[in-house]
Parts: C-alpha cells; structure tokens; sequence
C-alpha cells in the first residue's frame, strides 16, 4: 500500500485522526505530522511539514487538512515537487490524479463531512496519471521557466 504522510492545524485535528486511522486500517504506512491538539497553531507550519516529507522522498502521498483546505494547500504548494489539489468531491480528487499527477490532496473540515472525504481519498489514491498530452503541463508547474515567454 502507499506510504502517506498526513497533517493538519487545530480546526482540523479531529478529521486528521480519524482519517489516519482510516487509512491504517487500509494498511497504509501513515506518517503523522500532527497537529497533534485543539491549541492553536499555524496551518503552513503543517503543510510545510507534509511537503517536506514528500519532497525528501519519506512519502508517496499527502492529505493536508486545514478549515478551509486553502490555506494548508497554498503552503503544500510553495514546495515545487508537490502539488496539492484542494478537493470536496472524489471526481476532482480524481482528476487532480489522472490529469495534473497531484500527490498531495488538500481538505476543508469544516466544509467537508467524513464520509467525503473518505470517498475524496479513496478516489484519490485509486486513480493513476494519465500521462502523456499532460505530461509537459505537469512539467512546468514544478519547473515556471519551461513556460513560454510569449504567453
């Protein structure tokens, strides 16, 4: 199964435990980085934790859980090998997949129940990179100079 590493801030603790519980009954190889209480915290310290995780290579996927999912996916994002799809249905959660390879998927818990973002994870996972005409677009959201200067 995947190894996933997950986080989240304090409005999202209690989705974040329950999903990493879900996962691990999946087997999944779950990495915790917190937050890991109700106290107030910083949400990009958090997705800056899960990007690092992914960008060292100690995780294949990521699932970033804030209030609105916005805030924790914009700092995901600031790493150039991640790319963080904020998500509230499983045919997004696909699409950020099969067409722009995203290997992390952002959460908004207090915008999103649990069973949808258990089908948001599992669609998810369950999807692979189409590959091919969208290889050179998912190219250039990690590399901007390969972008043309004309456009």
């Amino acid at each position: 199964m995947a190894r996933i590493a997950i986080a989240s801030d304090h409005a999202a603790v209690d989705l974040k435990d329950l999903l990493a519980g879900w996962l691990r009954k999946q087997s999944h190889d779950v990495q915790d980085l917190g937050t890991h209480g109700s106290e107030r915290v910083d949400y990009p310290d958090y997705g800056y934790r899960l990007a690092r995780a992914i960008a060292d290579g100690d995780a294949d996927y990521g699932v970033a859980i804030c209030g609105s999912g916005i805030g924790i996916s914009i700092a995901v994002n600031r790493e150039p090998s991640c790319r963080c799809a904020l998500v509230s249905e499983p045919v997004s959660a696909a699409l950020a997949r099969q067409h722009n390879n995203a290997n992390v998927v952002a959460l908004g818990a207090r915008l999103i129940g649990e069973d949808m973002a258990k089908a948001c994870i599992t669609a998810f996972l369950a999807t692979d990179y189409e590959g091919g005409r969208h290889d050179q677009r998912v190219a250039k959201l990690s590399h901007p100079s390969l972008t043309k200067e004309s456009v």
